[in-house]
């Protein structure tokens, strides 16, 4: 049963940073409405590959390192990014129109206002790469992950389909395995430890991930498969 309780207020903090430079206004202005994602309209017609060989979602892609080095990697699968921060939504359009990576779609809003608008079974694998922890007691109710948004999450993956969860926080780590073995629709894929410590198969890595590292915080990598 879903915990409606569990989530209360919006999972990211603010919305813009540091003042765009012309260039990266720009192309907001004129690139960000041409491969923003339409809500209710089918998925696959957004996309100049019709049927691609499986389609990805990224929640939450920061600066848009790993979701770019994605789509230049498998020009076959058609990506979704949904980042409400403008200035990281700013840096991946400047990399989609340079290397013009025409297999990325984009969100710039909350990405539980889009996941109720789209297809059931839209997806083949769902990225959320160190979200926000929201780590004070107060705060933890805002964070992404909760029983209400897997419950959104699962009816729009499909079935196989992998979830992969990455952060250095214990505590946030310990949070999303907690409601994803009790969900009914995700099962856990690990049965040793380095099937958590070690990162997914042809990792590009993140800022954030080298940030931890840095100042000795282990992240973790969990995957999870859609039953």
């Amino acid at each position: 049963m879903t915990e409606v309780s569990e989530r209360a207020g919006a999972f990211f903090g603010r919305r813009k940073g540091k003042k765009l430079r012309a260039g990266q206004d720009e192309l907001v202005q004129t690139l960000l409405p041409a491969v923003r994602v339409v809500p209710d309209s089918p998925l696959a017609d957004q996309f100049p590959n019709h049927r691609p060989r499986e389609t990805w979602l990224e929640i939450g892609f920061g600066g848009g390192e790993h979701l770019a080095a994605q789509a230049r990697t498998h020009r076959d699968v058609n990506i979704v990014g949904c980042e409400p921060f403008v200035n990281g939504m700013a840096k991946l359009l400047a990399v989609i129109e340079h290397e013009r990576l025409d297999n990325v779609r984009v969100w710039d809003d909350d990405v539980t206002d889009l996941l109720p608008a789209l297809p059931e079974g839209s997806f083949d694998r769902v990225y959320i790469l160190y979200p926000d922890p929201w780590p004070k007691r107060r705060q933890r109710k805002r964070r992404l992950v909760s029983d209400e948004t897997l419950e959104g999450l699962a009816r729009v993956m499909r079935p196989g389909a992998e979830l992969r969860f990455a952060s250095d926080i214990d505590d946030y780590i310990g949070w999303v395995l907690a409601r994803a073995l009790r969900s009914r629709h995700f099962r856990w894929t690990a049965t040793r430890a380095d099937d958590w410590r070690r990162p997914y198969e042809g990792w590009p890595g993140t800022r954030y991930e080298a940030k931890a590292i840095r100042e000795g915080r282990v992240p973790s990598y969990l995957t999870f498969v859609r039953v």
